[in-house]
């Protein structure tokens, strides 16, 4: 691992982020407190768990810490393994003042228990402990409630939780739990001496105890008959600080006391058992036992030989520390040996940590400056403290670059992630606004923009004129901001003022209490050690920890010194200038070239010269460089994402899953990241200019010549520029926020993931237990990295479960750093962004390393391509596509994505098809056409590819509208089935579309067949008036001029209309489809006019089809083979007459559509007389040559009961009258219905003459059945047909008058008298042709005549009238007989 760790830390501000508070208040009341009393200065202090150094605890990395102020105490409990939740308290002791280190924090196996003094009071606080919160020790929840959480429960008003004390104290108290459970209080008493409360263990009954410890009797004795002049003051004995520490069943109480003497008492002998005077281990104390004391301090700690105690003596200019070991010796008697006296000249101690090596103290400097610093008392001869580098305060002054805007560029400050507290901004805005409301809860991104409201409005309302310049409202600008900024500046100085200084004695882990935040202390790096420290450490150095050679060392030290000149000399201005090269990708070789000039160009205090005499002072030069870039190149040689070995050990893995997991470690590791690379990057940047320097001094400096700069050039400089350019990156990014996500386009990149197979990728995570805002290294190190980073530190050291801060923490900060930089193997930081939609910093991020980054290139193609997607910029994200696939086989991430693709033959095309799959689901099928057509090069030598990528491009310009394209496609695809599968959706999307003029007019080469086939199927298989299928068969065949397929399919659509659509629609469809296939047989040549009969019936078997089952579950039979029926024009204009009929039925008589479908001739026939549809009825009857018999008694029966009938019916004959072809004979006057239907029939007969007058004879047959009268006009046309067939109907209905009538009238006709009207050609003479009566009728006439009395006259008239008919006959014959 490259990370030589230094003695130095380095202060890393956890800085909270939550603009609320979150503290819960508790007041405590106590009857008989008194307002008033003393004020004393805040203080803090923090209390670690037993067991917070290991790490199968539920306290791991856990520990409670606290700040007083007035009558307040702060309390908060925090863990760097999980997020506690309620852990934080306000309490609020009314009219009592908590005395500085008033609060005590003690743990037994079941509680823990808060112990605070105050001048009036005592309290206690009896909390759970974390082990009995949770049954057992394994918890795996990322929240864990903090002891705190029901402190509201407590009563702590009860005798039992706090009590006043009867008297005044001091300032310093401590206090302890007792071996029984009692709490005790030892407080200074004004007086001198020691006052000791105690209270009865928490779960018993009693009432508060008080001791007072004197000096011992002896003591007294000795003083008590001294003049008060002589003894001097009474209160050299007030107790400065004190401490405890329980040995042998007993509890010492050590006093440091103003007249610089230590004591320790003996709580059960309640007696002095020790008194040492410290000045005594002070050199040069003259006149200093005058002097009282105030600022003493002390300190106890335990360590392996027993007690360890540390005076600090406040002495004026020369403060020093003094380390004692308590000794015992016999007879209950103590003594002190001196271990070591440590000098400070700093001024003001805030406060010191002693631990069993080691003393850390904190100061404030005349300049009110932080001071921290640490010494190892054991092995110390040199009395040198090691360094700890403090975060400076923010600039007081904002540099504002030309091309920037004042707001934006005040904006990032005030809220980047490093400078300021939101509890800084909040009164520092509240303040602005003269405190108009109270801010109260406020998201991050809210209190920005209360900030911009504030500072705007105040502009606005400052201003009197209407009309700036550009530079005058960006002068208005800076000054506003720069006020609000500096309210901002005293309020974070505030809350950055030290009060304590915490050590964690298990881990090393060291707090510094802030009055507004916890800042932790990290180890330095050796680099960044030499780098950052103060001038007085770097001389005095004479080696260093980068390299083991003596020699080296003192070189790289020598370099690192000339180092420290040039950033003295860089000015700030080339500072930014160097820093906006950097941002915008310019050559950082060049950018140092520049500040070089200017360097050169503004010496005025020789800085050169002086760099250039302490070059000459390095041996060599090269070998330090080589040393340096070593050290600060964080590249690995293998992935260092590595998952690692499977760690052992259920709990194990459960605790590490939480380790330094909560959102306060997630912020101190990722800021130390951020300052390692700031601190790096301004190294690299020295480091470079300083190369650069060496080149321009040539070989004044380099005692090699030629060869080291040849070297130089070549080799280092690129080295360092490569190095500069990749800290910069991550300085960028670890300051760079990340975007909230609106939870669509959090479900839309799922989505994504998902179709690449990525979503074991870790997506967003709870951000709703991250505190805002949160850089997307932060977000990296929570959702990815920690997890891969602690399962690599321990699989290394599986068996160690004990925690060591500065181990721990630099080995998380220098593999995240791994993680991140990027010229190594892993490419989880990207994925990461990627993963949790933060594409706009993905996209600065590729930006950023594009340029130089060789590693990993197709892979941040791929992801800004995924970028560009999700900003809408199709083409440029397919372009990204495209330059990332030369890379596949190259790059872990891209194989990871193309490993899960099988149906492809290369990488190249199973990453195209990855992300052919990608366009396709966020539905750019432009784009995927154009990938698909650039994958098929690839895929020269593999058809199923091939024939995939055609299907995807035929689908997509289907898709498209693109008709012709998606036909090219189609036929270019190698695989037939899916070539026919592509066609069938070609069919069938047109037909949708109404787009059938397109898909006519493809030619189909070698797929003709096909396409019949598939428009059959599709016409035979659906709705006939819901898809047109049939009509685009035939508008197919027509274009194809074959005319008799075509007429084949319309005939087939007709049979099928009248089969199943039974309806008026249905059956003008099928007098069309009718028509149709007659005009196509017309068009072809007279012996090739006919067509195949269709199949009756809607069973069309296709190719493939599964078999059939009947309705009692069992498979069909096979069908018969009927025989094939040809049908010829004739037959065609058959069913065209048929159908036309059915229709002008439907049309006529709508009930009658659905019986008509199916009707025969015969059928319809019937039907259309019924309806009265005789014209249709007739032209039935003539096409089918069926007898007209049934239409004209259908005629006669229509006219009977108009006749008969009354006003209605009249009516309704006139709506069938109308549908038939009357007369073209004018009436000119007015007809009834019933006339005209006379008239109807007599044109009828007329029209269509039978053989031997049938058709009159069935109508005057069905009018006599009825009784109805005949007419005239009928009487007169049959007797001109027939006659005689007249005289037999009237003798069949016995109509004897009408038939001897008709007899006489006949008779009369033969002889010549009327002879026209029986259509008698020439009547009875010798010279025409014979001619005959009916004489069987006129004999049963005669019969019957006879046989009725009444009829005698009738009878003798037609018997004379025979008689002379007789004699005519008789001369007629003789005369014909003589002529011949």
């Amino acid at each position: 691992m490259a990370a030589v760790l230094e003695r130095s830390f380095i202060e890393i501000c956890g800085f909270e982020r939550e603009t609320l508070h979150r503290f819960r208040d508790v007041t405590v009341n106590l009857p008989g407190a008194l307002p008033g009393g003393l004020k004393f200065p805040d203080s803090a202090g923090a209390f670690h768990y037993e067991d917070s150094g290991k790490l199968l605890s539920v306290t791991s990395n856990r520990f409670i810490h606290w700040c007083t102020t007035g009558d307040s105490v702060h309390l908060v409990e925090q863990s760097l393994d999980t997020n506690l939740l309620n852990n934080a308290v306000r309490l609020q002791l009314t009219h009592c003042s908590v005395l500085p280190g008033g609060v005590h924090v003690h743990e037994t196996l079941n509680n823990v228990i808060i112990l605070v003094s105050t001048n009036q009071s005592v309290h206690r606080l009896v909390l759970p402990h974390p082990t009995r919160m949770y049954r057992s020790e394994l918890v795996t929840e990322l929240h864990m409630q903090s002891i705190f959480t029901d402190v509201g429960k407590l009563s702590l008003n009860d005798p039992s939780h706090g009590a006043l004390m009867p008297g005044s104290v001091g300032q310093t108290s401590t206090a302890w739990i007792g071996q029984s459970g009692e709490a005790h209080y030892a407080l200074a008493s004004p007086a001198g001496g020691i006052m000791v409360v105690s209270l009865p263990p928490h779960d018993t009954q009693g009432s508060m105890s008080v001791v007072e410890l004197k000096r011992s009797s002896m003591m007294q004795r000795l003083s008590g008959w001294m003049p008060s002049s002589i003894r001097g003051d009474q209160t050299a004995d007030l107790v400065l600080s004190l401490a405890v520490r329980e040995l042998e069943e007993d509890s010492f109480i050590f006093a440091l006391c103003q007249d610089h003497k230590l004591r320790m008492w003996s709580f059960r002998e309640q007696a002095c058992l020790l008194e040492a005077d410290m000045l005594d281990y002070m050199p040069a104390c003259r006149g200093l036992k005058r002097q009282s004391g105030q600022g003493h301090r002390l300190r106890v700690s335990s360590s392996s030989s027993g007690l360890v105690l540390c005076v600090y003596l406040s002495v004026p200019q020369r403060g020093q520390f003094t380390v004692l070991q308590l000794v015992a010796t016999d007879n209950n008697r103590y003594s002190l040996d001196h271990l070591s006296s440590l000098f400070s000249t700093q001024e003001t101690l805030a406060d010191f940590a002693l631990t069993s090596t080691d003393i850390w103290a904190v100061w404030l400097d005349d300049s009110n400056t932080t001071v921290v610093k640490y010494i190892n008392f054991e092995h110390n001869t040199a009395g040198q403290w090691n360094q700890v580098f403090v975060q400076p305060p923010p600039e007081e002054e904002v540099h504002i670059g030309v091309d920037q805007d004042p707001r934006e560029t005040y904006l990032e400050v005030l809220f980047s992630p490093l400078h300021f507290t939101a509890s800084a901004i909040v009164k520092a805005l509240q303040i602005y606004r003269r405190g108009s409301e109270r801010i109260t809860d406020l998201s991050w991104d809210s209190l920005k923009k209360e900030v911009t409201v504030a500072v705007e409005s105040e502009l606005q309302s400052s201003v009197t004129e209407f009309e700036f310049s550009q530079e005058e409202y960006r002068q208005l600008q800076v000054e506003f901001w720069s006020k609000f900024y500096a309210c901002c500046l005293q309020y974070q100085e505030v809350q950055s003022l030290p009060l304590g200084l915490t050590v964690n004695h298990n881990t090393g882990l060291v707090c510094l209490l802030k009055k507004g935040f916890v800042s932790f202390l990290l180890p330095c790096f050796a680099v960044d050690h030499l780098y950052l420290s103060y001038d007085e450490y770097l001389f005095s150095e004479d080696e260093t920890p980068i390299t083991e050679d003596p020699d080296l060392g003192r070189d790289v030290l020598q370099l690192v010194q000339c180092l420290r000149l040039v950033s003295d000399a860089v000015s700030g201005e080339m500072a930014y200038e160097m820093e906006k090269a950097l941002e915008h990708l310019e050559s950082p070789e060049r950018a140092a070239d520049l500040v070089l000039e200017n360097l050169l160009s503004n010496d005025d205090e020789n800085v050169i010269e002086e760099i250039q005499n302490k070059l000459q002072d390095i041996r060599n030069p090269m070998a330090a460089m080589i040393v340096l870039l070593r050290e600060l190149d964080l590249e690995t040689d293998s992935d260092a994402g590595g998952e690692g070995p499977v760690i052992p050990g259920l709990n194990l893995r459960i605790s590490l899953s939480q380790l330094l997991g909560s959102s306060s470690a997630v912020s101190v590791v990722c800021q130390a990241v951020c300052h390692l690379t700031m601190t790096r990057t301004l190294f690299c940047r020295d480091l470079l200019i300083l190369q650069k320097l060496y080149l321009r001094f040539g070989d004044n400096v380099f005692l090699g010549g030629g060869a080291q700069l040849l070297q130089l050039q070549q080799d280092l400089i690129p080295r360092s520029s490569n190095l500069l350019s990749s800290y910069y990156l991550l300085k960028h990014i670890s300051q760079s926020l990340a975007s909230s996500v609106p939870i669509d386009i959090i479900d839309a990149n799922l989505q994504h993931l998902t179709v690449l197979e990525l979503s074991d990728t870790p997506t967003l995570s709870n951000r709703s237990a991250v505190l805002s805002p949160q850089t997307v290294v932060e977000l990296f190190y929570q959702t990815v990295a920690r997890k891969m980073i602690i399962s690599q530190i321990y699989s290394q050291q599986q068996s160690n479960t004990l925690l060591h801060w500065s181990h721990m923490i630099s080995n998380v900060v220098i593999l995240l750093a791994q993680l991140l930089w990027p010229s190594n193997p892993g490419f989880q930081f990207p994925e990461c962004l990627m993963a949790n939609c933060q594409y706009t910093q993905l996209q600065e991020y590729v930006r950023l390393i594009g340029p130089w980054c060789q590693v990993n290139i197709g892979s941040c193609r791929f992801m800004l391509g995924q970028c560009y997607l999700a900003n809408g910029e199709g083409q440029k994200a397919l372009q990204c596509f495209q330059e990332a696939a030369t890379e596949v086989e190259k790059e872990e991430f891209l194989m990871k994505l193309t490993g899960t693709e099988e149906e492809a033959s290369t990488p190249r095309l199973q990453y195209y098809n990855k992300v052919l799959r990608l366009l396709e689901d966020v539905g750019l099928p432009e784009l995927v056409i154009q990938l698909a057509s650039l994958a098929i090069t690839e895929a020269v030598s593999d058809v199923n590819s091939q024939a995939a990528l055609w299907t995807r491009i035929f689908k997509h310009h289907l898709d498209l509208g693109h008709n012709s394209e998606a036909y090219e496609a189609l036929t270019q695809n190698p695989d037939l089935s899916m070539q026919l599968d592509c066609l069938r959706q070609l069919v069938v999307v047109l037909c949708e579309r109404s787009q059938l003029q397109d898909l006519v007019q493809f030619s189909y080469v070698n797929l003709h067949d096909e396409v019949v086939s598939i428009i059959e199927s599709r016409a035979r298989g659906l709705d006939l008036l819901a898809h047109n299928y049939y009509e685009l068969l035939y508008s197919f065949h027509i274009n194809r001029h074959n005319y008799r397929k075509a007429g084949t399919v319309m005939f087939e659509f007709g049979m099928r209309l009248g089969r199943e659509v039974r309806t008026r629609l249905g059956l003008q469809k099928q007098v069309n489809c009718y028509l149709a296939a007659l005009n196509c047989l017309r068009l072809i040549r007279p012996e090739y006019a006919w067509i195949v009969q269709p199949a009756s019936g809607a069973v069309y078997e296709r190719p493939g089809a599964s078999p059939k089952r009947n309705s009692d579950g069992e498979f069909s039979s096979e069908p018969v083979k009927h025989q094939v029926d040809i049908l010829e024009l004739k037959d065609l204009e058959k069913e065209y007459i048929l159908s036309r009929s059915r229709l002008t039925l439907a049309q006529y008589h709508p009930p009658s559509a659905a019986i008509a479908g199916s009707a025969s001739a015969v059928e319809m026939v019937a039907l259309l007389v019924q309806t009265g549809l005789f014209d249709s009825a007739l032209s039935v009857c003539q096409t089918f040559k069926l007898n007209l018999t049934s239409v004209f008694e259908g005629m006669t029966f229509k006219c009977i009961k108009l006749q008969f009938g009354g006003e209605e019916s009249q009516n309704e004959a006139w709506s069938w009258l109308a549908a038939n072809q009357l007369s073209s004979v004018v009436n000119t006057k007015e007809s009834s219905a019933t006339d005209e239907a006379w008239q109807l029939l007599s044109s009828y007969l007329d029209r269509y003459p039978s053989a031997n007058g049938q058709h009159h004879r069935c109508v005057i047959n069905k009018l006599l059945s009825h009784g109805v009268p005949l007419p005239d006009w009928l009487i007169k046309s049959y007797k001109e047909v027939d006659a005689a067939s007249l005289l037999r109907l009237y003798l069949n209905f016995d109509l004897l008058e009408a038939a001897a009538e008709l007899v006489l009238e006949y008779v009369d006709a033969l002889q010549g008298r009327g002879h026209q009207y029986f259509g008698i050609e020439r009547p009875l003479s010798a010279t025409s042709s014979s001619v005959w009566l009916p004489y069987t009728s006129i004999d049963q006439l005669l019969q019957t005549l006879n046989e009725t009395q009444t009829n005698s006259r009738i009878y003798n008239k037609v018997r004379d009238k025979l008689d002379d008919y007789h004699k005519l006959v008789e001369q007629t014959t003789k005369r014909r007989l003589v002529t011949r």
